[in-house]
């Protein structure tokens, strides 16, 4: 399928200006200033776009592609989530992972869920592991699951600093963070061990140490979560200093709250002058949201929409930042981590998954791998079972 677009305000993410992009068999195949001259009778589709902001697919490397929850009992189970969830929110790559239940969820389940969104035209890979050690597996070692299952590429959300975690010791998450690294190394695959935080009082020291008194790179290490409370953000920023990418999840604090929503943790982290190429976005997508009091007993429960992430961009768009300093955090920077080569940016040769900005900052137009499935904010393209 070939798919001309016209007069738009190209960010790659970086500001290119006015141009225009044709898509062939998913891929970028022409960017520039000029409009490509073709047989208008070989296009799928002609878009003139008039000037509007193009820019690529947002990467969410934090959903909960099978659900989360179960923190409440059996009935507090969130369902998968279905495609449009993704889609709408200008997402066009997520990373499944298996969160505090990992026993009645399983890597198996997950797996399936993963290859079911990329039946659906969704890019999608997924973590081995969960919350708590011994890691819940498909092979029996993480390490063997990066290497030979091709979705699988890294391990993910283990939990430190939470009451929900199986408290694993320092050698224990060295143990975790050597397989993951070395299969990355083996297969070209990202190799990071993606570590939930909670609330506790030890906040980021286990990762701290770790890079004081071992040889594992810093890069594998990939805390997420940190803006749940303000402390634990401050410990953030300087993990960053030191070539740990941290990533900001998008869910908005109560007005009491302890915590820094993303969007004020973004443009907090870019004032501090932290290194922007070591900060990501995601939006826990069908996570659970719980609340706890200090006895550890439930207070409230929500789960988490990918919604959130374009929502925290607009957000920040509408405090004027530019999409060039805001976008990396969404798309590039995930790419690079996740050793997604031809995520995050528009260039010839990258995979064309785009996403259209209307006038009020919201998603307007998604196209993944060279497919529109949204157009003028209406799906084209839903999932199995959606209505």
């Amino acid at each position: 399928m070939l798919h001309l677009i016209r007069n738009a305000q190209i960010f790659t993410p970086d500001d290119y200006g006015l141009g225009h992009i044709l898509v062939a068999a998913g891929h970028i195949v022409y960017l520039g200033k000029t409009v490509p001259e073709l047989d208008k009778t070989l296009l799928s589709s002609d878009t003139d776009l008039q000037g509007a902001r193009l820019a690529p697919g947002l990467i969410d490397g934090h959903t909960h592609l099978t659900g989360g929850g179960g923190e409440a009992g059996f009935s507090t189970r969130v369902p998968a989530v279905p495609l449009t969830e993704f889609t709408r929110a200008g997402v066009t790559s997520v990373v499944g992972l298996l969160g505090t239940d990992d026993c009645t969820r399983s890597t198996s389940s997950l797996i399936a869920q993963t290859y079911a969104l990329r039946e659906e035209g969704l890019n999608a890979w997924c973590y081995t592991g969960g919350y708590h050690l011994p890691l819940t597996t498909l092979t029996g070692s993480a390490r063997s699951d990066i290497v030979h299952i091709e979705c699988i590429i890294g391990v993910g959300e283990l939990a430190i600093s939470d009451h929900r975690s199986s408290q694993p010791q320092f050698e224990e998450i060295l143990r975790v963070a050597s397989e993951a690294h070395v299969a990355g190394l083996m297969t070209g695959k990202a190799g990071i061990v993606h570590l939930h935080l909670g609330d506790g009082d030890r906040g980021l020291s286990l990762i701290d140490r770790a890079l004081r008194e071992t040889e594992i790179p810093a890069r594998v290490f990939n805390p997420t979560h940190v803006n749940r409370n303000k402390s634990l953000f401050d410990e953030a920023c300087e993990l960053s200093r030191r070539g740990v990418t941290v990533d900001l999840t998008a869910f908005p604090p109560a007005d009491d709250d302890n915590a820094w929503s993303a969007a004020d943790a973004w443009q907090r982290y870019t004032e501090a002058g932290c290194p922007a190429d070591n900060l990501t976005i995601s939006s826990d997508g069908g996570g659970c949201l719980p609340v706890f009091d200090h006895q550890g007993e439930l207070l409230g429960l929500d789960y988490g929409r990918s919604m959130a992430l374009a929502d925290c961009l607009s957000t920040l768009l509408k405090r004027g930042f530019e999409p060039a300093a805001l976008l990396p955090a969404m798309t590039s920077n995930p790419a690079r981590l996740l050793r997604l080569h031809r995520k995050g940016r528009l260039a010839v040769g990258s995979d064309a998954d785009l996403l259209v900005l209307d006038d009020d900052c919201g998603i307007s137009d998604v196209m993944v791998r060279g497919i529109w499935h949204i157009r003028d904010h209406q799906a084209l393209i839903r999932g199995g079972f959606e209505t």
